[in-house]
């Protein structure tokens, strides 16, 4: 901090007997005038300069799902996700703002990421199953802004709070539900200064939205599908009613068997339970539990392995179904319109997943890399 005295200016030597008079501009010499203008030209630049150095940059308040009132930098030039729906929109929006992934990418998902983003740090989640970032590590990072997308209820607003509070950085919370996908892309890019990107894909989800909308208005209930959608190795674990992670089976109109057992999260089920539903479809979270599936006996009598309806979903370079529950789901709308509903939704799939890895993950893919995504996801003709 830099103190300026104003200090009499005497053309008399100290001890004078006129060390009271009066000074003017005009009793100074004009040599003196020239260097007493200097020298504050100096401080004033020297103040100036000290002051830019250490105040911080202009804030905006920002609103947040939870109703939480979050000071924010007027440019922001990094974020730290606190969970994987995080790092999808943030990396979708603008890779060069992210600091880090929530979840290392595997070596497979790299290659349908962008080259800058492949290397990037691996900090773990502030929030869900498995919380494994430290506040430590969360600071050492230094981002402007921490984003966490998904539910929003007291138990994250919360924790959003606590970090906050311990971390010093601001931490807002944006509504992750499927329906408002086109509001949370606007949302960040506007934040993250990218509006005009984020205005293209948000038009591209409310695109898919009303051509869902409308093939659905022609398809009657007894017509759509009764799906199981198993989660984990031994392919035991669903979403029940409402679940989030079941949020694209409802919004195609789909069927979940599983509803039945009453609405909320996860819940562990047993093979009896899901021959007792004899579903049509069955959608394997992973290609161990497609091919438990197919291949043991105790699956062998439902409908949906009998007809060869087992697909696994696809998950490059994030899960279309989910895993996690983010905008990356706009595409997997897309693969269960042609898988449930070949009839009404006659596009090319081929075309409409290339599309929108072009569009979203800026990445060109291949023919090959193409029949690696579907692989297990359609019928094979």
């Amino acid at each position: 901090m830099i103190e300026i005295c104003m200090v009499p200016w005497s053309d008399h030597p100290p001890g004078s007997a006129n060390r009271s008079h009066a000074i003017s501009r005009r009793d100074i010499p004009l040599w003196r005038i020239w260097g007493l203008t200097a020298a504050l030209k100096i401080i004033i630049s020297i103040v100036t300069i000290s002051f830019a150095a250490v105040s911080p940059a202009l804030a905006r308040t920002f609103t947040d799902a939870g109703g939480r009132t979050v000071e924010l930098p007027d440019k922001i030039s990094s974020v730290l996700p606190a969970g994987p729906p995080a790092s999808v929109l943030v990396y979708v929006l603008a890779p060069d703002k992210l600091v880090g992934w929530s979840r290392e990418p595997s070596e497979r998902e790299k290659q349908f990421l962008l080259p800058a983003a492949r290397s990037l740090p691996t900090f773990g989640r502030l929030t869900g199953q498995g919380n494994t970032a430290t506040m430590e590590a969360v600071i050492a990072a230094r981002p402007d802004v921490i984003i966490d997308i998904g539910t929003v209820n007291p138990t994250f607003i919360a924790l959003a709070d606590m970090v906050q509070a311990k971390t010093g950085i601001p931490y807002i919370l944006i509504d992750g539900s499927l329906e408002k996908t086109p509001e949370s892309l606007r949302q960040v890019g506007e934040l993250l200064g990218v509006p005009d990107r984020a205005g293209e894909l948000a038009d591209y989800a409310e695109a898919t939205f009303r051509t869902l909308r409308h093939g659905l208005s022609r398809i009657p209930e007894a017509n759509r599908p009764r799906v199981y959608y198993g989660r984990g190795p031994e392919g035991l674990e669903t979403g029940l009613g409402g679940s989030i992670n079941l949020e694209v089976l409802e919004a195609v109109g789909a069927n979940n068997v599983a509803a039945a057992l009453g609405k909320g999260g996860l819940a562990n089920v047993s093979v009896p339970q899901v021959a007792a539903w004899n579903p049509d479809v069955i959608l394997a979270a992973t290609p161990r539990f497609a091919r438990i599936a197919k291949r043991e006996r105790s699956w062998a009598e439902i409908a949906a392995v009998r007809y060869g309806k087992v697909y696994a979903t696809p998950t490059l370079p994030f899960g279309w179904f989910d895993a996690p529950p983010g905008i990356n789901r706009l595409i997997g709308i897309r693969w269960l319109e042609a898988l449930f509903y070949p009839t009404v939704f006659q596009g090319d799939l081929r075309a409409d997943v290339a599309t929108f890895f072009k569009r979203f993950y800026q990445v060109d893919l291949t023919e090959v890399q193409l029949d690696d995504l579907l692989k297990d996801a359609v019928p094979r003709h």
